[in-house]
């Protein structure tokens, strides 16, 4: 890939050594800027209580804790305050991790450099490298700033952080320079990048671009301009809850006014309406979802998912998309030695000899170290040595054997075979083992050997006269059971995208072994991506499996483009170069092994095994998160709207008070643990199943509306008929309350066992407790007495167990209880 660089920024610049004097430093400064590449955002604390204050959650949570308080309620007014916690604790979460994620950014830039001023070498601040500088490398330092390479001697990069290349990147000095239309062409091999680490080698460095022109700079601008929006959860619930707040206030207001007119008195039409509010308030709605997040966040790192956004959990399981990085991802990120291919003269144990004997453990590089491994040889005595060059493509190693001196070469197989002397069908079948391995996503180098003369070798590098001692076929292996991971995603119709730097060869052949698009994936480029997309838009990525050579605009182009397409989208990654995408993605998913500090800071889920079938397993346990929620919901909309019916229009009919606060208490003791305790608990399968996507979060379907509706009007009625029938001529208000109260707590019991299914011993418990409490309260003389009610006939609670019994058959049949058993 060729870069443009303006003509103008190498200005008065040779292709000498020569650095740049105090006045050109000060001119440049003045023109380009400095090398500020990270630039730290003070939102301060002002910033993150202002944005606080803009939650109507916030105001909720205060306003129903001191409506309880006021009316004496000190423990629903404590559990409401309490509720406040998390939501404050996770507005600061979001505050720092900015200022985290910029820290961990900066971690991969060079804090001081060393640049060629007046004709001296000088140690400066990296910050205040300007374009045109000349630096220095060696091995271990970082580079400061983008530029040209015009000096290399043995160079090696560590790309990784930035580009996800698993592999040290060779590179090389630049030669001739091409310009075209006013623009110098530059080739990667001889390009340098800030934030990347030298790992072998030296070199001097032309500083092209700093600050926010770096390629760096540019991964700091996407994550640092990241928003922190509310979540749809957030949203829906918030939406939820003003609607019913809003009702329950009108309801009250106008419950008030009408006892009044009646003639009941001040008094008792303050506590109608206040006796309403309890009822209706629904304090339940934020406390359900706050602690079903809780639970969530430990159930997913359970599944070595650990969650650093807790409002993001219910979105995992919503992702319709993954956008994976396949080096560190898919792969281990690592090199082996896979297959091992000697010539017919040779053997495996002597290829792995010949080898060894041409690699360095010294050098770093993560093939000979594999090789070294693999050879678990002694050390042997070295005569000289010919490093592997840009230009050479091989390194070669004299030896001494048993007393014999020996040459031996390892490189690229072409290289290779240029010196040594093989037939031509002998170089035929090499060659097309070389191209059916590379085919494979192998790296593939040739190995071969040469007796030399001691007394007549002149001491430079032989070449030619080698005898072919085999290939050696390298891979970066896949990750344990990702093939029953991408096959799970696609059963459940997830489209998983490949998105790599790699050759679109070698992501092609990645992608057949792991199973994305069959024998034949669908591999485009990044620039093809990008060329399609702004001629036809986003609808041809359905059909897309593999983006190769990637760069991070071009990652973060392809998420946005799928969320413009409806798709709920995971991106996972563990480099600075997967930091925009991540930031973009509905949910980010970082490596917490191999992953980069950034990518862990920004990502909402860092994999504490780095195995992509975690993945699979967490978006198992959020879909089940989102079900469990979606019924807890469900029966609290059920028992409410019946409370609130009953509490208001019994009353409005002319008739005594149904409910007095202690039975609101009393009420809310069955509603409190059952919300929290019975749907929580309810298992998630280990099959991932297919759901219907939905751009939006709903928690109800229409068909759903309807289920919740019916089944609280038909228990409003039930409850309403058993008022009025346990009234009677004798107008015995205690009877009836007693009936209409068990009435509504037999229709809980049942609307509870039809939701979960009585699945847990949270769920036998709690509907055993709620038949059970009923029994005590209203059936022992002195219990019900105090709660001023009457106990109850044989027929009364036949009567409330038929009731119950309807209540629990409505939702059985309905969409909820077919969501529960999926």
């Amino acid at each position: 890939m060729k870069r443009s660089i303006p003509l103008d920024r190498l200005e008065g610049l040779d292709s000498s050594l020569r650095g740049l004097s105090v006045a050109e430093i000060s001119a440049r400064r003045a023109r380009y800027g400095d090398n500020r590449i990270v630039e730290t955002i003070e939102a301060g604390w002002l910033h993150l209580l202002q944005e606080t204050l803009k939650d109507p959650m916030l105001w909720f949570l205060l306003g129903t804790s001191l409506l309880f308080g006021l009316i004496g309620e000190r423990t629903e007014a404590v559990i409401l305050l309490v509720a406040l916690i998390p939501f404050l604790a996770m507005d600061a979460f979001l505050h720092r991790r900015t200022q985290a994620s910029t820290a961990g950014l900066s971690s991969h830039l060079a804090s001081h450099a060393r640049v060629v001023r007046d004709g001296v070498e000088t140690l400066v601040d990296a910050a205040a490298v300007v374009a045109g500088e000349l630096v220095l490398l060696r091995a271990g330092e970082f580079l400061p700033a983008d530029g040209m390479l015009v000096q290399a001697d043995n160079l090696q990069l560590d790309e990784s952080a930035l580009t996800g290349e698993a592999y040290p990147v060779r590179k090389s000095a630049l030669g001739k320079l091409d310009r075209l239309d006013g623009l110098a062409q530059v080739e990667d091999a001889h390009w340098g990048f800030a934030g990347t680490r030298v790992l072998t080698g030296e070199a001097a460095l032309r500083v092209v671009q700093v600050g926010g022109e770096t390629q760096y700079g540019e991964i700091v601008r996407s994550a640092i301009r990241g928003s922190h929006e509310r979540t749809p959860m957030q949203r829906a619930v918030a939406d939820l809850v003003k609607v019913l707040v809003v009702a329950a206030a009108v309801v009250c207001v106008f419950l008030a006014w009408v006892r009044f007119r009646q003639g009941h008195g001040l008094v008792d039409a303050l506590l109608s309406a206040l006796t309403l509010a309890v009822a209706a308030l629904p304090e339940e709605f934020p406390v359900v979802m706050t602690f079903f997040l809780g639970v969530g966040i430990y159930r997913l790192a359970r599944r070595q998912a650990l969650v650093r956004r807790g409002v993001v959990v219910e979105n995992i399981g919503r992702v319709t998309c993954i956008c994976s990085d396949k080096t560190g991802t898919l792969t281990e990120g690592r090199l082996s030695l896979a297959h091992r291919y000697p010539a017919s003269a040779q053997d495996e144990a002597e290829l792995l000899l010949i080898a060894a004997a041409a690699s360095r453990r010294e050098s770093a590089d993560p093939m000979d170290l594999a090789i070294l491994q693999a050879a678990s040889a002694s050390p042997i005595e070295r005569e000289a040595s010919f490093p592997f060059t840009e230009d050479r493509k091989r390194e070669t190693a004299i030896i001494r054997r048993q007393g014999v001196l020996c040459a031996a070469v390892k490189g690229a197989p072409e290289t290779v075979f240029a010196l040594c002397a093989l037939s031509a069908a002998e170089r035929s079948h090499w060659q097309n083992l070389t191209a059916k391995l590379a085919e494979g996503a192998h790296k593939v180098i040739a190995c071969a050997v040469r007796e030399l003369d001691g007394d007549a070798w002149p001491g430079g590098e032989p070449e030619h006269g080698f005898r072919f001692a085999g290939l050696l076929a390298f891979e970066d292996p896949l990750r344990e059971s990702v093939q029953q991971a991408v096959r799970s995603c696609r059963d459940a119709r997830i489209h998983v995208i490949m998105v790599t730097g790699d050759h679109p060869a070698t992501a092609a052949a990645v992608a057949r072994e792991v199973g994305l698009g069959g024998e034949a994936p669908v591999v485009l480029t990044g620039d093809e991506m990008e060329r399609r997309i702004a001629a036809e838009g986003g609808a041809f990525l359905n059909g897309v499996d593999v983006i190769a050579r990637a760069i991070p605009s071009q990652k973060l182009a392809l998420v946005r483009t799928l969320q413009g397409q409806g798709e709920i989208v995971a991106v996972t990654g563990d480099g600075v170069n997967d930091v925009p995408a991540l930031q973009a993605a509905d949910i980010g998913i970082a490596m917490g092994r191999r992953g980069t500090r950034s990518a862990r800071e920004v990502a909402a889920i860092v994999l504490l095994d780095d195995n992509f079938r975690s993945i699979v397993q967490a978006i198992a346990e959020g879909r089940q998160l989102f079900r469990n929620l979606q019924l807890s919901f469900a029966y609290l909309l059920m028992i409410h709207l019946p409370l609130v019916a009953t509490a208001a229009m019994i009353p409005l009919a002319g008739y005594p008070l149904l409910y007095l606060p202690v039975h609101v208490v009393w009420l809310e003791l069955i509603i409190h643990p059952t919300a929290l305790l019975v749907f929580q608990n309810l298992p998630a399968g280990e099959a991932l199943r297919p759901r219907q996507p939905s751009p939006e979060l709903r928690f109800f379907d229409r068909p759903q509306w309807l289920s919740i509706v019916l089944t609280g009007v038909v228990v409003a009625g039930v409850v309403m008929v058993s008022y009025d029938r346990s009234l009677g001529a004798g107008y015995d208000v205690a009877h009836a309350r007693a009936m209409a109260l068990v009435a509504l707590t037999m229709a809980s019991a049942g609307i509870t066992a039809a939701l979960s299914r009585l699945h847990g011993h949270a769920a036998k418990w709690v509907v055993a407790a709620t038949i059970g409490l009923s029994l005590l309260l209203v059936q022992v003389p002195a219990l019900a007495q105090y709660l001023h009610l009457r106990p109850l006939h044989a027929d009364d609670w036949l009567i409330a167990a038929a009731g119950g019994l309807l209540a629990a058959l409505l939702p059985a049949l309905g969409p909820l209880s077919r969501a529960s058993r999926r």
